[in-house]
């Protein structure tokens, strides 16, 4: 049986943790920068993934169960995204996503598979292609934003409020809602609503 007290998948495991424990909270701050600046859409985006962030550290996690009461010393790097622009907090969030699906989950995984525990390296293994997801969302909100094109299309479109429902049909969207007067930054593109209509 593999022993996870002394495998080097036990300190992964720790890292993971720690990485998505403060990729939540880098997404509930960038959360609140969106916000300020009357974003609802992506401030519901970066909360939408804060919230997966914290369901996988709660996966890697408990994987660590038989090491309950112990304390697990780990090393690492963490980034530090701090910017008022939206879009640049998107990319970075982007480019981190893509590094724990490219690189950091995928050694991990080779680990765990190696020192026997299949279970983790499971989990590694599709929590990273979820991260791939992660990165391709904040990537495709962030060109929109640096197109100007995130309450914008060249052509008609349905846009749908996050906060009432209503769904506006135009090139772009009126600057509030007309029904709930919500700000335009509670309009998305229908088809990237959470629940189409």
């Amino acid at each position: 049986m593999a022993d996870l007290k002394n495998s080097q998948t036990k300190d992964n495991l720790m890292r993971a943790f720690a990485g998505e424990s403060q990729a939540r909270n880098r997404y509930i701050m960038a959360a609140e920068q969106a916000k300020k600046q009357n974003l609802a859409v992506i401030e519901a985006v970066f909360r939408y993934t804060a919230h997966q962030e914290k369901e996988h550290a709660e996966i890697f996690y408990h994987h660590l169960r038989e090491m309950a009461g112990e304390t697990i010393y780990i090393d690492g790097g963490y980034p530090v995204d701090l910017s008022e622009d939206i879009a640049k907090l998107l990319r970075m969030a982007q480019h981190n996503e893509y590094e724990e699906h490219d690189s950091v989950y995928a050694s991990f995984a080779e680990t765990a598979r190696a020192e026997g525990f299949p279970a983790v390296e499971a989990s590694f293994r599709m929590i990273a292609d979820i991260e791939k997801i992660h990165g391709d969302r904040f990537g495709k909100f962030a060109e929109m934003l640096e197109q100007n094109k995130l309450f914008a299309s060249n052509i008609k479109t349905g846009w749908i409020c996050l906060n009432c429902g209503h769904i506006y049909e135009g090139e772009s969207v009126p600057e509030v809602c007309p029904v709930c007067h919500h700000d335009r930054g509670y309009f998305i593109r229908v088809e990237l609503s959470p629940f189409e209509k």
